[in-house]
This record gives structure tokens, sequence and C-alpha cells, in this order.
């Protein structure tokens, strides 16, 4: 980095890191920000590591810090990269030196203003002040404010005590300038701040004095002499005594004011006792009651109300006592905060001030115009109202300090709005609506104000439109809190509704909600309207944020992942994490858990995604929402595709379209693929509602590829119906666009199914269509599939010959195609059938070469289908003990994998094989556990034949047990020998159906 850099970095105040194109680098928040304050606190001098783990973990490191760190260190190159920053951080021994030039970070440059200043103070130039003030300006706030760590709040401590300083000096500099009026406002912060720093108490009683207020500047040395007693158990310094004596006498101890002459000290004199003078007549103060009315017939919240209530009494400490209500649009914070305070009104005599601030609105109130309305309800007129927001905020604390007063700020956007307006009395109270960014306020009590409960639902219905309504439409008034998101704003409009129309009902008022297009237009009622809440919520946010939902609405999911709004957005996804938990503050987004990679997932409520998508429609053109689904569904694809991947050990069993994918960070899918099957089965709704999506949008050939690639988690978890809808959407889509590979690797998959199925004509005609489809492109792939499934097919219908006439030239197809999982699956079923024909030696050498292949692939899951086969082979060799410890085996591994089709064949298999070996009891367990699972999976033919097995080892035993043998029991159809192999049964949900 050299000096002619343009980026800037910013610390004296909150963490900033602008590009020479005034572009926001945005910094994660967390240890990112800890690393980069530390490496700019020491900037152009090396950090260690072990200082930078001292800052992020202090005593307690976790054992993977080092490498943490390292992680860290390369996200904030990656950042920094995006403002062309990328090699300001470098690598040096023992740690890490951030290269910046001297007017690159604003600390840097304030040393060198303040420096200037000191060196003209001391040859007694003019413009020392002005210099000082240019360098104060650089101050946003307290040094890295926000950015959580004890070591480095320690380093920047210094920083903000070189800018008291600095006041201190630019302070005095004004006040022998003559300029005490504009001093008061910024000194009683500062003194409020810092209430034991007797120069800036002096400077304020000074200020004070000069500007004609003489009982306010020995009020003020008063309150420091009290504090300084109580605090430290001293008096005041010999300087600051003085300064009293000098406001009192009004004596030449006082700086002389510009353009007098000075005069000598003289000494202290008493001032003469004038006369008490006549006391007026008190005039009562105003007592202010400004809430708005409090909603009739108000229904539910009875716990939170007695929380709230218990928050707001007066428990002896000496602060105001402040309770925030947060919660989503239309959660009613606004009308439970007028509930409450007009229930504990009696307790504030003296009066309750109202305001909505307007925090949702582009324009909330000022704190000065909000003052200025409090005040002038606590009898101040217009004319007396001071012009300065500071003089006002002292104003109205000093009117409040001995009343006792409750103040309600209705919908609060920021603790920003919020400084100024709190009392400084502990006999006052507040209570503050508003989003999650006013819940920092210190000392505040947070309670969060969600959507009603069930009960709460039926509550309010009953509450407006009478008991017996809603209890004689039970079930459509659980349906109509559903469908409004149990929001009480929607709910109090549906209630207002039905009671304005005693004709309708509940079910005509569900069924005029359920058309999505008029929702919201049904939600409104008088001077009611959803649409209003949500339209305040949503000009609340700035406009990326805005657009981020407007875009979040396209998805239909039960979850949103953070990398899909990275995808809709077109950007990365630190930016696009960094907007959905603004709309999370905004509470727009619930977080629903996190993925495998510790990334937290999001919710959308229904209403808000409906407005959204108005918005949306108004906003955004055809083409840029089309764009939009075209990312997130190859985002989808990318996905699902590597998963597969990892399944089989490659791109097998499975024809894939030329749609685009979307592109992860390296080692991405590490983390969020360490369970593949698991993390398909995780996002089963959202995969298959992107189908729906790519459908709809017109990008069939993501589309049918997508569904193709998902009947990985289909065929194993054995999701039929996902499987068929999904389907038939694509090829709704590929039709249209004359897509006809993905019309025969549709029709191909679709014949699988109906196999799994037993519907063996539906799937004679699908398989038939996909192979005049590949023929007539000459997709050998294609062809591979289809053939093999056609000879599945045969295998199943009892036609042997035929299968392996088709078995046969599939396995050379696979072959020629590269897909040497797929040439697995055929040799497995080949092997079956020479086990059927007795010819041992070549079903065995086609398990070999099966099994080799999936070794070399990491195809655990053909695996399984070798090693299951392979068991039916060694009974019939007689080998029953290894046939047994084959299938248990294998039973671990689809357990594990939770492949139910799977499971229920080898449990079917180890009962017979227990049967053999004369353990009848484990045989009858083994089959009754079987044929549960085949029941739940809708496998009627496999239940079937279980039973059957079961039915005839019961009877077997029976009749042992009436000769009294009780060696042993073989069932009569002669165990695994007369049990069919992978092709007469579904299989255990392995490619080779598909």
């Amino acid at each position: 980095m050299t000096a002619e850099a343009t980026a800037s970095y910013r610390i004296l105040g909150p963490l900033e890191v602008i590009g020479g194109d005034r572009r926001e680098c945005r910094i994660a928040r967390g240890r990112q920000q800890v690393i980069l304050g530390m490496l700019l606190l020491e900037a152009n001098r090396v950090v260690s590591a072990e200082s930078l783990i001292a800052a992020v973990w202090g005593d307690f490191p976790p054992s993977t810090a080092r490498t943490q760190i390292q992680a860290c260190i390369s996200s904030l190159r990656s950042a920094l990269g995006e403002i062309d920053e990328g090699d300001a951080i470098v690598t040096r021994d023992p740690g890490y030196v951030i290269q910046v030039g001297d007017q690159q970070i604003d600390s840097q440059v304030f040393a060198k203003k303040v420096a200037e200043a000191n060196s003209l103070i001391a040859e007694g130039a003019a413009n020392a002040a002005e210099l000082l003030d240019e360098a104060l300006g650089l101050w946003r706030g307290r040094a890295l404010s926000g950015v959580v760590s004890s070591k480095l709040r320690s380093k920047a401590s210094e920083l903000d005590e070189n800018r008291l300083v600095a006041l201190e000096t630019y302070t005095e500099l004004e006040l022998k300038a003559g300029r005490p009026g504009r001093l008061v406002g910024s000194l009683r912060a500062l003194v409020a701040e810092h209430p034991l720093r007797e120069r800036i108490r002096g400077q304020l009683m000074l200020a004070l004095y000069r500007s004609g207020r003489q009982a306010e500047a020995l009020e003020t040395y008063r309150a420091g002499r009290l504090l300084a007693i109580e605090e430290l158990g001293l008096e005041p310094s010999d300087e600051l005594k003085r300064l009293e004596l000098a406001v009192l006498s009004g004596e030449a101890a006082l700086p002389p004011e510009p353009g007098t002459v000075p005069r000598e000290p003289e000494p202290v004199r008493a001032a003469p006792v004038p006369p008490a003078p006549v006391a007026p007549a008190p005039v009562p103060p105003l007592v202010p009651f400004q809430l708005p009315s409090d909603t009739a017939g108000f229904t539910g919240r009875a716990c939170l109300i007695e929380g709230i209530d218990q928050a707001l009494r007066d428990d002896g400490n000496q602060a105001t006592r402040i309770v925030t209500l947060t919660g989503p649009p239309g959660a009613g914070k606004s009308t439970l905060a007028v509930h409450v305070a007009h229930r504990v009104a009696a307790r504030f005599p003296h009066g309750q001030l109202y305001c909505d601030v307007g925090g949702t609105r582009a324009q909330p109130l000022t704190p000065a115009a909000v003052l200025g309305r409090f005040l002038r309800a606590l009898g101040v007129p217009g004319a007396a109202l001071p012009d300065d927001v500071d003089e006002r905020a002292e104003m109205f604390r000093h009117l409040l300090a001995d009343r006792r007063v409750l103040v309600v700020l209705d919908n609060v956007r920021s603790e920003h709005q919020l400084r100024m307006l709190l009392p400084g009395s502990a006999s006052c109270a507040v209570l503050i609506t508003g989003g999650p960014r006013i819940t920092g306020l210190a000392g505040a009590r947070a309670f969060n104000v969600d959507v009603f409960e069930n009960a709460e639902v039926l509550e309010m219905l009953e509450g407006v439109i009478g008991a017996q309504r809603v209890r004689d439409e039970a079930a459509a008034a659980e349906t109509l809190g559903h469908m409004v998101g149990r929001l009480p704003l929607a709910l109090r409009i549906v209630a207002a509704r039905l009671a304005a129309r005693p004709h309708w009902s509940l079910a005509w008022m569900v069924e005029r909600l359920s058309d999505q297009h008029r929702t919201l237009d049904e939600l409104a009622h008088g001077d009611l309207a959803i649409r209003t809440s949500l339209a305040l919520m949503y000009n609340g946010l700035d406009e990326e944020a805005r657009r981020l939902l407007r875009l979040l609405s396209l998805l239909d999911g039960t979850s949103i992942p953070a990398w899909t709004a990275a995808a809709l957005l077109d950007t990365g996804l630190p930016h696009a994490a960094d907007l959905l938990e603004l709309l999370v503050d905004a509470q727009i987004l619930h977080v629903e858990g996190t993925d495998p990679t510790g990334s937290p997932r999001y919710k959308l409520n229904g209403l808000i995604r409906l407005f959204a998508r108005e918005e949306l429609d108004r906003t955004e053109g055809p083409e840029g929402q089309r764009a939009a689904v075209a990312r997130v569904v190859g985002g989808w694809l990318a996905a699902v595709e590597e998963a597969h991947r990892r399944i089989y050990g490659g791109h097998f069993t499975v024809l894939h379209g030329t749609a685009p994918r979307l592109r992860f960070p390296a080692g991405y899918f590490d983390r969020l693929l360490a369970d593949p099957l698991g993390w398909l089965e995780s996002e089963r709704a959202n995969a298959c509602a992107a189908i729906r999506l790519a459908a709809d949008a017109g990008e069939a050939e993501a589309c049918w590829d997508l569904a193709v690639s998902l009947v990985s988690l289909f065929e194993a978890r054995c999701y039929f119906e996902d499987w068929e809808q999904t389907h038939l959407w694509a090829l709704d889509s590929v039709r249209e666009a004359g897509a006809r590979r993905g019309y025969g690797a549709l029709m191909c998959s679709l014949g699988s199914l109906h196999i799994s199925r037993s519907q063996l004509t539906a799937a004679g005609q699908r398989l038939g269509v996909a192979r005049d489809v590949f023929a007539e492109l000459g997709d050998v792939h294609g062809q591979a599939m289809t053939r093999r499934n056609l000879a599945l097919l045969d295998q199943r219908r009892g036609n042997n010959e035929a299968a392996l006439a088709q078995y046969r030239p599939a396995l050379e197809e696979f072959r020629s195609a590269g897909d040497s999982v797929g040439a697995a699956s055929v040799l497995v079923h080949m092997a079956s059938m020479e086990i059927d024909r007795d010819n041992r030696d070549a079903a065995g050498a086609h398990l070999s070469e099966a099994l080799a292949i999936c070794r070399a692939t990491g195809s655990q899951r053909v695996e399984v289908q070798v090693r299951y086969v392979l068991s039916v082979l060694r009974q019939r060799q007689g080998r029953y003990t290894e046939a047994e410890e084959i299938l248990t085996g294998v039973l671990g591994q689809v357990r594990e994998r939770r492949d139910m089709a799977g499971e229920s064949r080898i449990l079917h298999g180890l009962g017979l094989v227990n049967a053999r070996l004369g353990r009848t009891g484990v045989a009858q367990t083994r089959l009754r556990e079987a044929i549960a699972i085949r029941e739940r999976i809708m496998d009627r033919v496999g239940a079937a034949e279980a039973r059957l097995e079961l039915a005839q080892l019961e009877v077997a035993i029976e009749d042992r047990m009436l000769l009294g043998d009780h060696h042993g029991v073989v069932c009569r159809t002669g165990g695994m020998a007369n049990t069919a192999g992978p092709g007469r049964t579904r299989g255990d949900g392995l490619p080779d159906e598909r």
C-alpha cells in the first residue's frame, strides 16, 4: 500500500472501510471486525497472532484459534479485494500487518491535525481552534464502537482519551475567544458522559457564567462536588473551588471577557443579604394526558401484560424504568403498549406523554420535534422553546425531575431517536415500541411481541363476533388464524369484517382469503388495512433491503438458505447475509435454525411475502424476475448435482442438461454436503419448490435436470408422490420448450417410478417413449438407462430371457458412455438372474466386477446392492452364516442413510437366513420389522411376500412343536433359495431402477 491509495479506514467511531469510488466494504461482524480493528490500531506495525487470538477469545481461546484467525484474515482480504485493497494485509512473522498511508486512516489524520494545532498554540497563532475543530470533526462516536472485545476496547480507549484532551483544548480556546454560548450544550453532554472529569466541569461552569447563567454554573459545581464525595470520598480540587468562589463573587478570578481591561484580583467579600421576596401563589403544573384510546375488548397477551406491568413498577432504583416492545409488523406492539399504558396510568399522576415518532416512515420525527411536542404539553410556551435540541432535552429532564410521568414512544426506529427523549428521573418510566435495534438501551427490559397462540386467535374472534359463532365453525376459525399467520392486526380486520356481516360464515371468509391475488385486498376494513401496516415496514428499509425482500417473494419453500439471497441479488454471500440480518432486525424474516455450514436459515411470513410479491411485480419486469429465478435454480442444481455425485462416486446413472450452475465458494460443499443424502432430505421441500419455480419461469433445462437429479432422494426415501409431481411439472415445461433430451430423461425416470409402484403397464409405455426419443437423438447414455429399465421390467414380468437380451447391450452402452456405476448396476441384475439359473460361477464373476467398480468409484450405495445379491449367492452355496454376516453389515449402512426400502429388503433377507439357521425367534422379529417398513412405504407386493414367509414360518414352528422337534425350523418356501433377487422386488432404492 502507498500513500496514493484512495481507500479510507475509519476507526474514530464505528469501524468503516470506504473504497476510492465511495463504495463501502462490508466487514462481517464479530471476529473479522475485531481483527481488522486490532490491525488498524497498530497500522503499519506487526500484530502478533497471539494478540489477535487474545483480542477475539480473551483468556480461553479454542484449540483451533490460530486456524480460525487465518481463515478470518483470508476473508478480510477477500472483502477488501472488492474495493481493490486485497493486498493491504500482509503476513509477517509473528503475525500480520496492515499497510496504510498517512491519509488513509482517520486516527492518523486526527493525530497529525492535533499536533499541528498544538504547534500553533505554542506559537500564539490564532487559527489553532479551527484546526482542532477539523480534527474533532473526524469523530463519529467512541473509537471502534460496536466492536466487542475487551482487549480492543482497552486500546481504543487511548484514542478516546486523546479526543477528550483535544476537546478540552478546543473549549479553552473558544472560551478565550469569547464564544461561550455555543459550548454549553456540548459541554453538558461531556459532563454527563465524564462526570468526574474536573477540567470539563470547570469549563462548563465558565461557559454558563459567561452566558449569564450564574445559578446554573453554581449548580454544576454543587452536583460535581456531591458526586465526588459519593464516588471518591474526596472534595473537589482547589482549582475548582476557586472557580466556584469566582462565580459567586463575579470577581477577577474569572478570565476577562474579550475586549475588557483585566482588573487586579480583589478579596472575596460577603454579599449583603437582600430582603426576602414575597413568594407568588404557586401555579399548578399542566398534567398531560396524551394516550390514544384503549382498544375495546382487548384480548390475549395476559402473561406479557403482567410482565410489562411489573417492569414499569417503581423498584427503588435510581434509574428511569425503560421497557421496550419489539416484534414483527402487525403483531400489535402499539396496541399492546397503549393498553398497558392505560392500565398503569394511575401510578403516574403527573401525566402520560405519547408520541408516534414514525420510525417506519421515510422521514421519522426528529428528537427536536418530539421534544417540542412534549414541552408544549408540559406548559412551556412556544416562544420559550430553545432552538438547540440539547437545550430542549435539558429543559425536558428538568421539568420531569420531580414528577411521576409515563412517556410512551411508539414506532421507534433506532436508539439514536431515543437518547434525548428519556427523562433523567427514577420517578418516571418509558414504554417504547419498535424493532430490535432499540433493545440495546442500558437498563431497559425487553419484551418480544410475537404472533398469537392458537388459543389467543380463538379468544380474539370470540370477543368480536361471539363465542357461539366461533364454536359452530371451530375448524374454519383455526384455518383463518393460520391463513393470516396469526397476526393480531390481520385477525382484527378479519373479525371486524365478520362482525359487520353476520350473514357471512367463517368458511366463506376462508374462501375469500384463499385467492392469493386478493388476500391483501380482503384484509382491509375501515381505517384498518394490513397493506398499510406492511407498507410502513417496507418503506422503512433501505433500497437494497427492499429489493432483496421483493426477490425473496419468488421463493416458496419451507425456509430460505442464505446462499439463495446471494443468488437472487447476484452478489457475494457476506453482503447478502448482512442484508438478510437487516430484515431479521426489522422482524420481517425469522431465523429458522442453521444449515450444515453454520449459516442461519430464514422464514418469510406469508402475508409479507404476498405484499413483497406485489411490489416485485410493480418494480421488476419479467426478464429481471426470470434472471433471478435462473440464478437460484442454478444454485439448487449445482448443490443437488454435487450431492448426487458424492452419493454415487461421480456423475453416474443420471442424465444432465445444459442449464448454467451457480458457482459456490471453494470448500463450501465440503461443509454443506458432509451428509449428502441427509442434506437432500432436509432441503426436499425447497428443492421441489425450485422445480416448480423453474417450470413457471420457463427454465425448462434447469427444471428437468433438477427433477431427475433429485431421484437420488425420492428413490432412497420412497417419496413417490414428490417423484411423480416434480416430473409432471417438468414434463409440461420441456414439452413447451421442445427440450427432447429432457423429455426422454423424464419419461425414463417415470418408467422407473412405475416399476417401483408395480405399475408395469404404465412403466412399459413411459419407457417405450424414452427409448424412441434417445434412439432419435443418438444418445448412448440415455439408451443405456432406458434399456436397463426395460430389462428390469421384463425381469419383473418373469421374462428372464428377454431381460438378459436387454441387459447385455445396456452393459456395453453404459461402458461406452463412461458410466461405470451404471454398468455395475446391470452386472448386479445379471448376477441375480444367473443365480436363478443356478449358474453360480457366472454370478460370482459379475458380482466381483461390480464390487471392484464400486470400490474404485466410492459408490457405497451400489455396493450395498452388490453385497445383498452376494448374500443370496452365499445362501445358494449353503453358506448361511456368511450370508447373515453380509446382511448384518449392510443393514447398518442403509439405516445410517435412512434408506427405508433397502432396510426392509435386508430385514426380509435376515428373517429367512435366520430361519435357515434355526433362529426362529429372530427370524419372526426380522420379518415383522420388514412388513412394518414396507407397509409404511406403501410397498404392498413386498409386504405381501414378507407376510407369506412369516405365515409359513409360524406354521412350520407349530408343526415342529406338535412333533416335539425343537432343533430348528425351515420355511416351507425353502428360504432365500426361492426368494427373488433384486429384479423381482423394488430393490433397495438404488439407481438401477431409474
